[in-house]
């Protein structure tokens, strides 16, 4: 199993998000399914780790808190080519605190997570090794308001990636409320 945790934006979120995705030659531009804010990825995790770290994460007792969209950026490859086009997200405060307290919770299930400066972000295209186009990117990151919305960020997920042909494909296993704790169980999810 290969697992991330994360929140999911509400359907009006990601529905102006996906109003403003396009006009960038040679952008894998996210699905809708594929729109997240990644808290801790995880990743490979046989499944009984996978049930230790969702009894972990259910412990996690974190007040909801609104949000909102902040700026456009984009994170370079390897050689300094555009690689990931992405929205910011804040309060830079409550999400780096829920972003810690996951990552305490899957350290305290047995897993090392590999440790990155935690940018809050929603990643809206990818780009192919040699890169995005600077100057598509530079028109769209100039052109582009981030869309003025807020929501409450009422829960969090423990996401399952899977990846095939056409890019990955993310399941949420369960859903964490940030105020009463786990609802469903691991072991409901389903596969197609």
């Amino acid at each position: 199993m290969r697992l991330f945790v994360a929140l999911v934006p509400p359907e009006e979120v990601r529905q102006a998000l996906r109003a403003v995705m396009g006009g960038v030659p040679q952008a894998r531009w996210q699905t809708d399914a594929q729109l997240h804010l990644t808290l801790a990825f995880i990743g490979e995790v046989d499944r009984h780790t996978g049930h230790d770290i969702a009894s972990a994460l259910a412990r996690i007792d974190r007040p909801a808190f609104r949000a909102h969209l902040t700026q456009f950026g984009t994170f370079e490859g390897s050689r300094g080519e555009v690689a990931t086009l992405w929205i910011g997200a804040g309060p830079a405060a409550p999400l780096g605190e829920l972003a810690a307290a996951v990552g305490r919770a899957v350290a305290s299930a047995g897993v090392r997570l590999v440790h990155r400066r935690f940018v809050p972000h929603l990643t809206l295209a990818r780009f192919p090794p040699s890169g995005g186009p600077a100057p598509a990117v530079g028109r769209f990151l100039e052109r582009q308001a981030p869309p003025a919305l807020r929501w409450t960020v009422d829960a969090f997920h423990l996401m399952e990636s899977r990846l095939g042909r056409e890019g990955a494909h993310y399941q949420s296993l369960v859903r964490f409320p940030l105020r009463d704790g786990l609802t469903g169980s691991f072991a409901d999810r389903r596969r197609p």
